[in-house]
């Protein structure tokens, strides 16, 4: 369905970037809460998920809150609360490191391993949701994403007063 119609849209987008940007937005969201649906009956969040992906490919060594961080995609995020939650579910385990007595060591369960193999069994389901396009398609839509992301930032570093 096009976007005007799906966000019941009454004025004309300013033009196609303002639209473009809205699209990749709202497909955005779409996309997020498609897998919050996949996630929930395993009791996870999608932040909750990214960590113990990000835990699980540094398996089996530990590592720190702070690198969780830079690698979540939602770097908005809680971890230090997150990491307590999945803590709490046996998911992983948090000690505090030898070396530095300030910063916790975070390493996933074998509990939180067999969690994501269960729900790698959702991977085709997940992948499905893009079937509409060609391999071609995927291959350019992963290309313009990361164009439009590698794209610096040209606002003025001062707004002038209105």
């Amino acid at each position: 369905m096009q976007l005007e119609k799906e966000i019941h849209q009454v004025k004309p987008f300013r033009n196609d970037y303002h639209k473009a940007s809205v699209n990749i937005v709202y497909t955005g969201k779409w996309m997020m809460q498609f897998h919050a649906d996949i996630l929930k009956p395993y009791g996870l969040t999608i932040q909750q998920y990214n960590i113990l992906r990000i835990l699980r490919g540094q398996y089996p060594n530990a590592t720190t809150v702070k690198l969780i961080r830079e690698r979540m995609l939602d770097r908005m995020s809680d971890a230090s609360r997150i990491v307590e939650l999945l803590r709490k579910k046996g998911l992983v385990e948090r000690t505090i490191c030898a070396g530095d007595r300030r910063r916790m060591d975070v390493v996933i369960t074998q509990l939180g391993i067999y969690r994501l193999i269960e729900i790698e069994n959702e991977n085709e389901r997940m992948d499905k949701r893009l079937f509409s396009l060609d391999d071609q398609e995927i291959i350019q839509l992963n290309t313009l994403l990361d164009k439009i992301r590698n794209i610096p930032d040209i606002l003025p570093s001062v707004v002038p007063s209105l």
